[in-house]
């Protein structure tokens, strides 16, 4: 995963636009959004689809581009934005 193409990133990114949106369309908060937090939220979606597959494991072989398996790539991308959504509510700024 170190040593990724540009495909493999795209894929990664293509990943974490989607959940980030999806994060936008159901938390739908009424406090106002601003594009910082969205660029923070896309970077950690980013990063937990990155790291998806070494923590959650290599799903479905059928399902993967090279070396992203789209499952857990999905599921550390949500997770990592679920927490860092969380440790700003409860530990950072409010």
């Amino acid at each position: 995963m170190i040593g990724m193409g540009f495909m493999s990133f795209l894929v990664l990114l293509a990943i974490a636009v989607v959940v980030t949106a999806a994060k936008l369309v159901i938390v739908q908060t009424t406090a106002s959004r601003d594009l910082l937090e969205f660029f923070a939220d896309l970077t950690f979606a980013w990063i937990g689809a990155w790291l998806g597959s070494p923590v959650f494991g290599f799903w479905f072989a059928g399902v993967q581009y090279q070396q992203v398996y789209i499952i857990p790539a999905v599921l550390g991308a949500s997770a990592a934005v679920i927490l860092k959504d969380w440790y700003r509510r409860h530990l950072g700024r409010a």
